[in-house]
Parts: C-alpha cells; structure tokens; sequence
C-alpha cells in the first residue's frame, strides 16, 4: 500500500495529475502511485518504453483498462507533434536524441500524425493535445512566420475535429518563453489553439516566469506543467530540484491562478532526480513540494 504524500485537498489538487512516465513505464505502476495519492489527472505520453502515438490497439486497448480501474481522467495526450526539424530553417542543436519524444518523426508525417493523435484523445476521453514549434533555430524570430503558418492550418484541422490543441512553451523549440508563447496564440487567434504553460522551461531562457512570462499568457492556457530549477552553486548550471526549492515564485503564481479563477488542468513533471536514482521517490519528493507550496497559498486567502 502506497501511503499519500498529503490530503490532497489543497488547492487546485482537483485539477491535479502526473505526467506518467516521470514515474516509471511501467504504466500501471504508474496509475497505482497517482490513484494512491487522490490525484484525479494522467498525463499520457510514453507507456511501456513507447510513445504513445507508436502504441498498437491491443496496447491502447489495455493502457484505457487500467486507467478506468483506477478511476483517473486523461487531462491530455502528451504528442511529440512539431518537436522536428523546420524545414525552411533546420536547428543545429537539434536534440536528436530525444526518445521521449518519437525522434524520427518528421513535418512530413505531420497531418496524418494529427488525425492519429485526435483519434487517440477521442479514444482516452479528452479533447486536448499537446504540441510543440519545432527545434529551436539560432534566431527564433526568424522561423516564427514559418511556424504560424504551420500552427494556424493543424488549429484549423483541430477544429473539423473538435479538439483543442495545446502549444507548451518548451526551451528547445520556437516558442520557449511566455512572451513567444502570447505572441504565437494572439497572432493566430484560434479557440482550437490554446497555450500549456510550463513556467521552469521559461526560466531556462532566461525568463522570469512570474510575474513576466505569466503577464503574457494569462487567460491564454488550458493546461500547466509544474516543477522547479535553481543554478548549481559549484557549477553554476541549472538544475532540477524539488517543487518548492528552486527559483520559481510558485506561491505567486499559484495566488495569481486562484485569483485570477484558472479552471484548467496540470501535471506534476518531476524532471528532478534523486542521487539514487530512484523515480518514484523523486516524484514523492516533487508532491510533497508542490502540495506544501498549494496549501500556504490555500490558507493565504484572496489577495
């Protein structure tokens, strides 16, 4: 029996979840942990060593078994759509080695990787997906128009099929930062495209994330990626650390969400890892945290 890490009744632990395989592949470990700490949300993205736009329908099949055995909602399907090569401008950083994310996967896969993925979302109950804007080039600005064009037409598919599409501000790729992520969402300007905020991949571009990254997508996002980062004293480097212990101002972007009346979903992405090793006591370590960080911000009240 896996004891909770807290009541789990503190604000915004509803709208709650675990990207799964920060945990382990192993995704009914995975769903036994969640389920054991009263979270409502999954986030789906590798099951069982494979991403899961590669997964077969048996596989499938099962993965949506065992989620309604443990009573848990998918808030998204984590897609590895548009984290490729631009083909007008390709990176030369690019992290090809990235096998979280299908890789191999190239932009001209991309609309029959869309009507898979709204297919899968259908399938699991929710009417998000995640994507991405490409590897980040050396003059994002650049490569923006390319990547609007692009956004805009699968938002317009996204919508024949009723489904929201989620834009996460990831370091790696176009729009790393709040800024570019509220510059990308206005410009196309589309209900079927809405933004995932994942303020820790903003500070690795040197954003401040709240206030200045939040500024610039309030109200623009459905969905939110939690965990937190500081500098190495002895290297200098950044670092993933517990919720909680980094440089985010968590507490205030927690008060701004309450105040501001967020009804959107979010997952704990632990990122962080122990000396040991060890995943699922460094996503403990990571809920601790963050519930700690929730509840100061429930007893504060309104500001």
């Amino acid at each position: 029996m896996i004891s909770p890490v807290g009541r789990a009744k503190e604000l915004f632990t509803s709208k709650l979840g675990i990207i799964t395989d920060e945990l382990t592949e192993d995704f009914e470990k995975a769903l036994d942990f969640i389920s054991s700490q009263s979270l409502a949300y999954c986030e789906v993205r590798d099951l069982w060593h494979k991403n899961v736009v590669k997964l077969s329908q048996e596989e499938l099949e099962r993965a949506k078994r065992l989620i309604r055995r443990h009573n848990l909602k998918v808030s998204e399907i984590a897609s590895p759509i548009f984290k490729y090569q631009l083909p007008e401008m390709p990176s030369a950083h690019a992290n090809l080695s990235d096998t979280f994310l299908a890789a191999d996967l190239t932009d001209k896969e991309t609309e029959d990787l869309l009507r898979r993925v709204f297919k899968l979302a259908r399938f699991f109950g929710t009417s998000k997906v995640r994507v991405f804007s490409y590897w980040r080039v050396e003059e994002p600005d650049k490569a923006f128009p390319y990547v609007r064009e692009r956004l805009a037409k699968a938002a317009a598919l996204a919508a024949q099929n009723n489904i929201t599409m989620l834009l996460e501000n990831e370091h790696e790729c176009n729009v790393g930062t709040g800024k570019e992520l509220g510059r990308m969402l206005r410009e196309i300007n589309s209900p079927h495209l809405r933004g995932m905020w994942d303020p820790c991949n903003a500070v690795r571009l040197g954003e401040v994330p709240y206030p200045d990254g939040y500024r610039q997508i309030r109200g623009l996002f459905l969905h939110m990626h939690i965990k937190d980062i500081k500098k190495d004293p002895a290297t200098g480097k950044l670092q993933y650390v517990p919720v909680g212990k980094g440089v985010i101002d968590l507490r205030g972007q927690f008060a701004a969400l309450r105040d501001d009346g967020y009804d959107g979903t979010m997952s704990l992405e632990t990122a962080y890892s122990r000396p040991d090793g060890n995943k699922i006591e460094s996503t403990r370590e990571c809920l601790e945290g963050l519930l700690k960080v929730l509840k100061s911000v429930d007893a504060s009240g309104p500001r």
